[in-house]
């Protein structure tokens, strides 16, 4: 019997696009189980709670086999032990992305050397989508249909419907 080889995406997803879900998708079909990894985010004021965060990813994941949606605070290094996870998945959109990333899985390996970083780059269309524009679009009017899932745009709506009132 061989052992499940488990791999960790992890994100404030807030929100989770499009670009998020093509990655997951692919990321899915190399691995017998994928964790997507919500964090906490203390380090930025997320506009969707950590519970809201985790919701969203879970019902737009939903019908990806093999996947299971969790929120996690501190090291990804630890998460992924916990997890018994043998790769963590990165999604990459542009070199400002590659390089960020390429930093952090060296400092990653140092951590967990057993634990590898796996690359993904999105569909070219979706490469230009990133959550801080999502969200930004999103408060000036703007339709974010084709970046996020119908119900993320609709809590996206609701949110700065709520903001402007």
């Amino acid at each position: 019997m061989s052992i499940p080889r488990i791999a960790v995406y992890s994100g404030t997803f807030d929100p989770f696009t499009l670009g998020h879900g093509d990655v997951v998708r692919r990321a899915a079909a190399m691995f017998d189980r994928l964790v997507i990894a919500v964090a906490v985010a203390h380090h930025k004021k997320a506009l969707f709670s950590l519970s809201e965060r985790v919701g969203q990813v879970q019902q737009a994941t939903a019908s990806i086999a093999g996947i299971r949606v969790l929120p996690f605070d501190g090291l990804i290094m630890d998460f992924c032990a916990t997890q018994n996870a043998c790769a963590v998945v990165r999604g990459i959109r542009n070199l400002t992305d590659f390089d960020y990333e390429a930093q952090m899985a060296a400092m990653n390996r140092k951590l967990r050397p057993e634990v590898e970083t796996v690359f993904l780059l999105p569909e070219a269309p979706l490469a230009c989508i990133s959550s801080t524009l999502v969200r930004e679009i999103s408060k000036l009017g703007g339709d974010v249909g084709t970046m996020v899932s119908p119900a993320i745009a609709s809590a996206l709506a609701l949110v700065h419907t709520k903001q402007g009132a």
